[in-house]
């Protein structure tokens, strides 16, 4: 497989230091779910496993020790749009709290990619309702030749708390891109041990992050079993417990490519993310493989 080069991560996802455990959870469902486009100039997709109409949904959990409760729910949607008076498509991931969470630190959060009809990214937005905390990101992206800029403007009710000019080369992500960037990629070409890597534009920050593939792998979960191409993450961040193997991910073996199951090692404890439904694919979810109930 050939080689890609070394690139940056850019995230607006700020770690809550009174809920850190928290902010960190949302930071994996970003990092897992939340990652659907690609850039200009080297990172044009070959491949195209999405379509408009997809709907994939995700339970999630946070483990600590022998604890595992249910943390959230999890959406992402993929469909045409008129974004800007510019036709095109977008992507949008919906999360909110459940269960125990709901009383420690409620969130309400928004996520959404707009790409033209080339599927070139021009803006990128978040809407955010965490803990009380209301906030705005918007990014507007710009491409000459092999180098990106992006403006970028997170705002609250009260005041503007980042305004700044964003310049990367290369392939060049939000958060709303890697994944999709990583569904797109010709599989039957990997071999394991193969690494890269690349960067997503958000907020102000730069995280280096590197794929690395570890072959073929059957997951169970309840009564179906799932065949999955199975690959780390690198996530050079402080909201990880370690940088190298940070987190994994386990994507359909099939021709949707969607995400199947996500870990992630945090500072306290884990997360953990499942497929449950999806709805409008472009291919039959051969990857599924359905058991008898009570059978193992």
């Amino acid at each position: 497989m050939k080689e890609h080069k070394t690139n940056r991560l850019r995230t607006a996802v700020r770690v809550c230091q009174a809920y850190s455990s928290k902010k960190n959870l949302y930071l994996v469902i970003c990092l897992l779910l939340c990652l659907q486009q690609y850039a200009f100039g080297q990172c044009r997709f070959n491949n195209q496993p999405f379509t408009d109409g997809e709907k994939v949904n995700y339970v999630l959990y946070f483990k600590w020790g022998i604890l595992m409760p249910k943390a959230g729910q999890a959406s992402i949607d993929f469909h045409k749009t008129n974004e800007d008076n510019k036709l095109g498509h977008s992507s949008r991931l919906l999360f909110r709290t459940t269960g125990m969470f709901e009383s420690i630190y409620k969130m309400r959060d928004t996520l959404a990619s707009f790409h033209d009809e080339n599927m070139v990214l021009f803006r990128s937005g978040k809407h955010s309702n965490e803990g009380g905390y209301y906030s705005i990101d918007r990014i507007e992206f710009s491409y000459t030749d092999d180098h990106v800029s992006a403006h970028s403007l997170r705002y609250t009710p009260t005041r503007v708390r980042i305004d700044t000019v964003l310049t990367s080369e290369g392939c060049t992500f939000d958060m709303m891109s890697s994944l999709l960037y990583l569904r797109s990629l010709d599989y039957d070409k990997m071999q394991t041990g193969d690494r890269f890597s690349f960067k997503v534009m958000i907020g102000r920050d730069v995280v280096n992050v590197g794929f690395l593939y570890k072959g073929q792998a059957i997951l169970e979960r309840d009564n179906a079993k799932f065949k999955t191409r199975h690959f780390s993450m690198d996530i050079f961040d402080e909201v990880f417990e370690q940088g190298e193997s940070a987190a994994e991910i386990w994507i359909g073996d099939d021709e949707n490519r969607i995400p199947v199951r996500l870990r992630a090692k945090l500072k306290l404890g884990a997360a953990e993310a499942y497929y449950t439904s999806s709805s409008g694919l472009k291919y039959p979810l051969n990857c599924r493989i359905e058991m008898p109930k009570g059978r193992r």
